[in-house]
């Protein structure tokens, strides 16, 4: 039998509340609108000299931080095709066909995705996430689950595994 250790992180702070809008069908661009998006993580990984997979606090502290970055934010997608975003120091503008958004700069939080979609931000926070563990000198885990409920029930989520363990 092969032994396997992970933790499961679902904190009710572990919320971020942010406005979006994302296309779907080709070209049907639905009506900016807002979550209170919830996250949960599940790591797995072998004990360290600890005993434990990873420190939740340490855990807990580098999610908030990473939830923080678009908490009370829209969240705009810079990869999509139809949808343009240009930002400037100040302002960003948003273009989609005949309709036309700005937004004050520092209320914009510009993600490198197509879509906006749970899925893809599940993705996008499981990359931030590892990224600050390791520049924490934390070796990556064994795999990385992290789901994103946009509306009480509805999750998107995405899952990474390190191919060398």
């Amino acid at each position: 039998m092969q032994e396997t250790f992970f933790v499961h992180l679902e904190k009710p702070r572990h919320v971020f509340c942010a406005a979006h809008f994302f296309t779907f069908d080709g070209a049907v661009c639905e009506p900016i609108h807002g979550h209170n998006y919830r996250v949960t993580v599940d790591l797995e990984g072998p004990l360290d000299e600890n005993h434990y997979v990873i420190d939740f606090i340490a855990l807990q502290t580098w999610i908030s931080a990473i939830l923080g970055e678009l908490d009370h934010h829209i969240l705009l997608p810079t990869g999509h095709s139809m949808i343009h975003v240009d930002a400037g120091e100040n302002e960003v503008e948003v273009r989609f066909e005949d309709r036309r958004w700005v937004f004050p700069r520092v209320e914009c939080a510009l993600l490198p995705m197509p879509n906006t979609t749970a899925e893809l931000l599940a993705r996008y926070i499981t990359h931030r996430l590892l990224d600050v563990m390791a520049q924490h000198g934390h070796p990556p885990p064994a795999r990385l689950r992290l789901a994103v409920d946009e509306s009480n029930g509805q999750w998107g989520g995405y899952e990474v595994r390190d191919t060398e363990t």
